[in-house]
Parts: C-alpha cells; structure tokens; sequence
C-alpha cells in the first residue's frame, strides 16, 4: 500500500495501493493485540508510535521524557520500564484494536502470561542483538504454550549492523514454528533506507515520522525480492498443495492466494511472519498495521481456540486487577462474548456474584466511561471486588471458566514491617491489594519469627511493591532479609528433675518432675510420653508438664526452636494442697532448662533442592555459584523442550540462597529461573554456627 499521505483523525490511511485494493476484508469485530517481547526492545515506544500514526495522540510520547501513554504510572516512569500492563485502544481503517503492552522483564512476566490467552494475536518485539536471545525464547515459549497467532517485529532496524537472513539464523532457534520473512530492507551506504513488502512485491522507502514513499523496485533490490520471496512461498507451500503445485509449474499465485495463506497458518500456527521497523522514527508502523488487518484472526477464532461456549450471554476474562485511588477497585477484562454494562450482575469462575458498577475505556492512566462493552474489546469494569485476576466473567446462570494461569514460584524474599506502629492494620490491607493487583506477589505471616515476608519474582519486583506502599497506599516500611529459620537439636540422652516450690502466704506452689529426655532422628518432631506409677504425679497434672515441657522447646539453650527430641515424664510428687497445674507447667520448665544445656545441643540449619534453569552457556557459571555458596551440585541435564538450555540440580543452605537469584540472572543475561523446596536439616558447627548464636544472643 503507498503510504504517502499518512494518517488522519480516526486512522483514515489512504488505502489505494497494495493489498487495499484485493478482495474486502471481513469485518472481526474488534481485536486484542499483546506487545510482548525482551526487556527494553521497544514494545512501549512502538505503542505509542501505533497510536500517532493512527491518530489516536496528536503526537507520540517519549519513554524517557515521561510523556508516553505507555509506562504512565509512577513507578514505571521512575525506572523508565514497564513494571505493569497498559491498554491503549486505536482506530485504524474503520476496525477498532485494544493493544496490551506487556512488560519484558521477566520479574513482571505474570502481567503478560495473565493477558495473552484472551488476545487475538501477539506482536512479538525483538532486536537483532544475541544477548537477548534468551529473553525472547522465553517469551516465544509462552506464546507457544497458549496456542497465540503472533508475529515478529524486528524493532531498531535503523541501527541494523548485521544482514536481515544472519539476524533470522539467529533468532530461528527461539521459535518452534518457521519464522516467516515478509519483508526485507533496502540498504544505503550501509543503513537500512527502506523495505520491500515480499507479499505486495513493492519498495518502500522510509521518511522518518510519516508513511513511507513507493519507489520502482529494480537493479539488485529486484532479484533479491524474487528469490526472498520465493523462500517465503516456499515455506508457504509446505502446509498448502495448490501453491506447491503453482511453484513447480513456475506459475505465480495471485496475491489473494498468498494473503490467505498468510492469514490460515498464521491463524493455525504453522508459521511467524517476520516483519521490520523502528518504533522510535515510526517505520514499518503502517505496514504493521495493515498486516495485522488482513491476517490477525479476530475476536470468534480466539473463543474458538479456547473452547468457549456462549447462548448470548456476556462473557469476558479478567487479565488485571487495579486498585485506583478513588474509584475503586476496577478489573480490566477482555470481553469474548455477548455484551457487558454498567448495572450488569455477572456470576465470576469461583462462583462468586458482583454487579458492574461502570463500564470504561482505558488509555495508559487515562479512563472515561463508555457504553456497554462488547464482544472483542478491552475495557475496565468498576468494584467486582470479589472477582480476581485470570478468573472469567459471565452474564449467564452458569460460571465459565478458561483456567487458571498459575504464577512462577517466588524466587526472592523480603521481610516488611511498618515504620510506625499505628500502620499494623494498614499495611496487611494494602499488602492484600498488592498480592490481588499482582498474584505473582505472596505474602507469608511467619508466626515463628514474628515476621511478615514479602515474595516475589527478583529484586526491582520487590522493590516496585515497596515503592507501590509507600505512594499508593500511603504505608512506609523498614525492610531487611527475612530470617533464617535455623534449629537445634541434642546428641545426648540426660535424666533431670526439675522441683518447682514457692511459699507466700496460704496456698504455695509445688511441682515435682523427672523428665528422661533424649534425641530423636531428624524428622522425629517432638514426642513427650509418660510412664507415672502409682499416681506419684496425679495424671490432671500430667498436661500440665507437656505443656511446659512444650513452651521451654520453643527456644532452647542456642536460641533457636528445638526439634528431633523425645521427653518422657518418669518420676515426680505432689502436694495434696500446694499443687497445681501452673506449679507443675513450671516444674516441667525448669527441668529442661537445666536439662537442655548438658544434653550436647547443635545448632541445625535447613537444606533446601534447588533447580536452575538456564541456557548452556552459562551452566559453568551456575555451577560455581553454587559451589561459591556451600552448594552440593547433584547433576545438570538438558531442559526438556528447550534447545540450548539447562537444568542444574543441588542443594544449598537456607542461609545461602538469599539473593541466590540476583547473581543467577547476572550470570543468565537476565532469564534464569530458580526453584527451592525444603529437603532436610543438617548439624552445623564450627565457627559459622558460634557467630549465628552469637548472633541471635546479642539480638535478645
């Protein structure tokens, strides 16, 4: 299509060349496009270069300066990164489209896994730099995963220092289907000046800040177009006979034939078409466009692919949750079905009821209300409180549900307290906020070390939840590493009596016990028994000891709570009148505490399995991280499913793991992943265990 005059208001393109004028598309409603791809690849800028050449913004924004719809909030501006979704909605060529940008780094990854499995298509966002590779072969792998049409766009293209098929090789490993090249650049004096579109067989040269201008394809551009675009018919023909047999025959297919082409194995997933630009001098914008009008399937084929089923009731899929200063609560949803308006009752996954208290449109921080939404658009429903992230919404009698998409497990912790203690209450409700905005935050109450822990996906994640209570929800708070849960144990069995007598006037008290107290093998918890004759300790009281026994095993000689330990009540006596049960709790006590110290107490620190997956590499690196941390390394193999990629198996000390995957993702380029479980306690001694119950006596 020549691109010469440009947009106007309401994306009124000229549309007088190229595919605009083949057979008419078919209208498919509006459609939901995700911006996915690696951190800093350009996804927001390429939003907002969409929205300025479909005149949806007088003029595009800038990351950098803040003035982007994109990145608006504050903590996105802040770190010049997208920490969260943002919707924006255009208008292009009479068809309605709501795009998702999604952020890159992995940390925020939920935010995008939440969101693509109600879109229609997905541009993937990428740049010819081999660093990043890793990053987008997780992102492919999602997309993968979720059966989502998507197209890749080879951002930067003016910063270019390598040929378009060496930067194809590169990035062909990423994904499982061919990546299907569509256009290639004209080059001058060694920067790329323009593109030809192999499917229309035209030159365009690019202007920077307007539509590109056609110009005559010949000389070298010529023969490079025919053999590139015989290469994309190939590829084409292998899941089409009729265009196979055109090929053999040297008879050119009709562009309606490569267009539907384009547009069914897209659809089925068969290929990734490839297409190139620069977001920041908005080239390659329109022919992006336009792409994503004839060959994105629309609203009816993703409700295909997620089996969904609907008689005309509303329904729609949760794919974020927000908390807004005045408003509310408000849920952004991608609506499948029927229509959904303000004062509708809708019935959510879980089975809970809500009514929709507004309908609106969403642009960046900008929100207005509209009228009812309608099957194909994005749009914000107002205080469904009890309705959460990735669940699904419906105006019918029955509840839909399209599953659950399950966070990574947490891989870094925190432990929060308020800076004032009036703050208690105020920070669990915007902690729960928090953790509903973004489900890939937990937040774990740790009765045994009086601690509220904070997990999340990585460092700036964390750190973005802090910064979020403290402006958002008006809460400060001290923060430090969460405690290490260590533990003690005994090696050595000891027979004591504990004799608890007070006289002060009237009743006294008095207990007598003899306590045989002996360890267990790790796992053995915590036994107490009793093997009283002759009612020498009347059996009321004997509660009574296991209770002080219990309370005295919470902290023991070292500090720490005491485990793998056999207490067995074998003697004692008993006032008729000074006896009691608070006499006997204390007898119990003193017991172990004059026990504990002589039966060789050891300190005992948690082991935790770990697995790292990472590409291969940077395995050796891993390897010696571990090692560096007091890590046993059980064995490494292949990622299943993932070429050029690793899992390595060990175990590490609780101590050890801390910010374990702060120095993973520097070792990784950013894309290693981290998962923990408890295995077991071991003995520690030696130095190390004398400093941490130093430690832990200097903090009493």
């Amino acid at each position: 299509m020549a691109d010469k005059k440009g947009p106007a208001v309401n994306g009124a393109v000229n549309n007088n060349a190229g595919a605009g004028n083949l057979k008419d598309i078919s209208r498919k409603g509006p459609r939901a496009i995700a911006l996915v791809g690696p951190f800093q690849s350009g996804k927001t800028t390429l939003l907002e270069a969409i929205l300025a050449r479909t005149g949806a913004i007088a003029r595009a924004g800038s990351v950098d300066a803040g003035t982007s719809v994109g990145d608006a909030g504050a903590e996105s501006r802040a770190h010049k990164m997208s920490v969260e979704l943002n919707v924006a909605s255009t208008e292009f060529l009479g068809d309605i489209y709501h795009f998702i940008d999604c952020p890159g780094s992995v940390e925020f990854a939920h935010d995008m896994r939440a969101a693509i499995p109600a879109v229609d298509a997905a541009v993937v966002v990428c740049e010819a730099d081999p660093k990043k590779v890793p990053q987008l072969q997780l992102v492919m792998r999602e997309l993968e995963a979720q059966g989502i049409p998507r197209f890749l766009f080879i951002n930067k293209i003016d910063k270019a220092e390598r040929r378009l098929r060496e930067t194809l090789a590169l990035l062909q490993p990423v994904s499982r289907i061919p990546l299907l090249l569509r256009q290639i650049p004209i080059w001058k004096d060694g920067i790329v000046a323009g593109f030809v579109d192999l499917a229309l067989e035209r030159a365009f040269i690019y202007r920077e800040h307007a539509a590109s201008e056609v110009v005559d394809l010949d000389g070298d551009n010529h023969a490079r177009e025919k053999d590139a675009r015989f290469t994309m018919l190939e590829k084409l023909a292998d899941h089409d006979d009729e265009l196979m047999e055109q090929l053999l025959e040297d008879i050119q297919p009709p562009r309606d034939k490569v267009f539907d082409d384009l547009s069914k194995e897209l659809r089925e997933g068969a290929i990734c078409p490839v297409l190139i630009g620069s977001a920041a001098r908005q080239n390659g914008v329109l022919r992006l466009m336009k792409a994503l009008r004839h060959e994105a399937p629309g609203v009816e084929t993703t409700v295909a692919r997620l089996k969904l089923r609907s008689n005309g009731e509303g329904i729609a899929d949760v794919v974020k949750t927000l908390h807004t200063s005045h408003g509310g609560k408000m849920s952004i949803a991608r609506v499948l079905a029927g229509e959904i308006g303000e004062g509708a009752t809708v019935l959510s996954s879980s089975g809970a009821t809500s009514r929709v208290a507004g309908v609106f449109s969403i642009k960046g921080t900008n929100v207005e209300k509209r009228d009812p939404a309608k099957a194909g658009d994005v749009a914000g429903f107002g205080k469904l409180d009890p309705v959460a992230t990735c669940e699904t919404i419906t105006t019918g009698k029955v509840a839909v549900s399209l599953g659950a998409v399950v966070p990574y497990p947490p891989v870094l912790s925190l432990a929060v307290s308020p800076a004032e203690r009036k703050d208690d209450v105020k920070l669990g409700l915007a902690l729960a906020k928090l953790a509903e905005e973004d489900p890939s935050l937990s937040v774990q109450h740790n009765a045994d070390l009086g601690e509220i822990v904070l997990y999340g996906q990585g460092e700036m994640h964390l750190r973005v939840a802090v910064e979020r209570l403290r402006d958002r929800f008006g809460v400060k708070v001290h923060t430090h590493p969460p405690r290490v849960g260590y533990r003690e144990t005994i090696r050595k069995q000891v027979s004591q009596r504990g004799r608890h007598r007070k006289q002060s006037g009237g009743h006294g008290q008095f207990g007598d016990v003899m306590l045989d107290i002996r360890p267990l093998p790790r796992g053995g918890g915590i036994t107490f028994a009793d093997t009283i004759k002759g009612g020498v300790v009347p059996q009321q009281y004997v509660p009574s000891v296991e209770t002080g026994v219990r309370a005295y095993l919470k902290c023991g000689p070292l500090g720490f709570p005491v485990v793998d330990v056999a207490v067995t009540l074998t003697d004692g006596s008993y006032h008729s009148v000074d006896s009691s049960d608070m006499a006997f709790q204390m007898a119990g006590r003193l017991a172990m505490s004059e026990a504990m110290p002589n039966c060789q107490p050891v300190l005992l620190e948690p082991i935790f399995e770990v697995e790292i997956a990472c590409p291969n590499d940077a395995t050796a690196k891993i390897n010696a991280i571990l090692s560096q941390r007091r890590g046993q390394i059980l064995g490494f193999e292949a990622r299943e499913g993932w070429d050029g990629w690793d899992v390595v198996r060990g175990t590490l000390p609780e101590s050890a793991i801390g910010d374990l995957i702060v120095e993973i993702r520097s070792a990784t380029a950013g894309v290693g992943g981290l998962t923990s479980r408890f295995d077991h306690l071991a003995e520690l001694t030696g130095k190390q265990a004398d400093q941490i119950v130093s430690s832990r006596r200097a903090a009493e």
